[in-house]
């Protein structure tokens, strides 16, 4: 997974998985779906980021998972 934000479009995506890109899908105003072949969700885009989220909000990064799901991608 992949998070990046573009300060000149102000827009927050977040990778999931890579993927053949299919289609886009507005489920809210300013949130974009990217779909790939299958229907499989492909990364997310938060359009506007700034009023949706602090700064800090978008400085700050807490990744969090499962002990045993981060210790079988080390192998």
């Amino acid at each position: 997974m992949q998070i990046t934000y573009d300060t000149e479009a102000d827009a927050l995506y977040i990778k999931f998985q890579d993927g053949k890109f299919v289609r886009n899908k507005e489920v809210q105003e300013g949130i974009v779906l990217d779909i790939g072949e299958g229907e499989v969700l492909l990364g997310l885009e938060v359009l506007n980021a700034r009023s949706r989220f602090s700064l800090q909000d978008l400085c700050q990064v807490d990744v969090r998972m499962p002990l045993e799901l981060a210790e079988t991608t080390r192998e």
